[in-house]
């Protein structure tokens, strides 16, 4: 959410405006009876185009501030190609109004080409980063950070400079962009985006809006954040995969008859594709992350046979760190203890000790198969 990652950014000495998130329209009046000014109240959801849906609003006292809440918090965020399901509005963030002079655009991710942390900077802010790209091509500043080395101010005024930011920019943007880095490792984030970066009529700098995505896998660091995924409006789906130990997004049912289980998002997208290909259909998504013994694999075997049309199950493990033979005790103890209803398995283990895992696999009487597309075959014909 918006109040979330705006906390983080308090944390690491990134400006941000007045406010509090409000779980209610009373809590909003209560905030603004108690501060003077002017305010933008915010609908918290995880999605954008918030203006665009009317779910942003302005009020000038208590009585409008409750009102507003009231208005934006009364029906759901409306469908968009982020989320086609809309989705429900369960708090705002009322807070400070600006006095907007300039939006600039500043983000951090990982560039897969270069393998590197890539800082990304543009004076057109406000706007989604695609259409800028599209529009203006060119006014996108890039530095590729050289992880040995790391971020160092002469980085933020290269590219302050490069992009063309207004001068009132330059003096503060060092060190906001040092704290987006120091963030984006300190809690293994995949992205953080600040659109707008505003400068203000009276020469401050804030990050007006703020988007982290965080790593599933590295939450375990920050057992705090645990209380703020409580908080977040999931799906069916991704409390089911919370419940069954895995990241809200690494499980998604399909309409299929062919259930997979996959290490990493894009040999699970790969297995669900070699599956189509095979003239089937998949049942889900689920990728079982790192690691896969017996009972992360008996927790994912029980959620996709549990809560999908699955009548059989095809299992595709790459064994790079992880030992093919220790993944195939860990299959067996798991299907061996599951209460759950027991369908055909199809089994594709390749990498290290792959040989012997596909002995201890044959020995329990389970289908071991040696590439993907034949274990996909397979499966699709045990499902027909």
């Amino acid at each position: 959410m918006e109040h979330q990652g705006k906390e983080l950014f308090r944390r690491a000495g990134i400006p941000i405006p007045r406010g509090q998130d409000a779980a209610s329209p009373a809590d909003a009046g209560e905030f603004v009876s108690a501060n003077s000014g002017e305010w933008v109240i915010k609908a918290q959801v995880l999605m954008g185009g918030r203006g665009k849906a009317g779910k942003v609003k302005f009020a000038k006292n208590a009585d409008e501030a409750r009102a507003v809440a009231q208005e934006i918090m009364a029906t759901p965020m409306p469908p968009n190609r982020q989320n086609p399901k809309g989705e429900p509005v369960n708090s705002v963030l009322v807070e400070e109004k600006l006095p907007i002079a300039k939006e600039a655009y500043l983000a951090i991710a990982i560039d897969r080409t270069t393998k590197s942390p890539v800082i990304m900077v543009s004076p057109f802010g406000g706007m989604d980063i695609e259409e800028v790209a599209e529009k203006h091509p060119g006014s996108i500043a890039k530095f590729f950070v050289n992880t040995a080395i790391g971020y160092s101010p002469f980085i933020g005024r290269e590219l302050a400079f490069k992009a063309g930011l207004d001068p009132g920019y330059r003096k503060a943007f060092p060190a906001i962009a040092g704290g987006v880095y120091d963030l984006f490792f300190r809690y293994g984030a995949k992205l953080i985006e600040i659109n707008p970066l505003v400068l203000t009529t009276d020469g401050r700098v804030f990050a007006s809006d703020a988007k982290v995505e965080l790593d599933d896998d590295a939450l375990y660091k920050n057992p705090e954040f645990k209380k703020w995924e409580e908080t977040l409006p999931l799906d069916e789906d991704e409390k089911l995969a919370a419940q069954a130990g895995l990241g809200t997004r690494n499980f998604r049912r399909f309409d299929g008859n062919v259930g997979t289980i996959a290490n990493g998002a894009g040999l699970a997208m790969a297995t669900m594709d070699a599956v189509k290909n095979a003239g089937g259909n998949f049942a889900n998504f689920l990728d079982v992350g790192g690691g896969a013994n017996a009972e992360r694999v008996r927790n994912c075997y029980e959620l996709v046979v549990n809560h999908t049309g699955a009548k059989v199950m095809f299992i595709n493990i790459f064994g790079g760190i992880t030992r093919c033979d220790e993944v195939a005790k860990g299959i067996v103890e798991a299907l061996n203890t599951t209460k759950s209803r027991k369908v055909p398995l199809v089994i594709r283990l390749t990498g290290t000790n792959e040989e012997q895992g596909r002995k201890i696999l044959a020995d329990a009487k389970m289908t071991p198969v040696e590439t993907m597309d034949e274990g996909a075959a397979r499966a699709v014909e045990l499902a027909a």
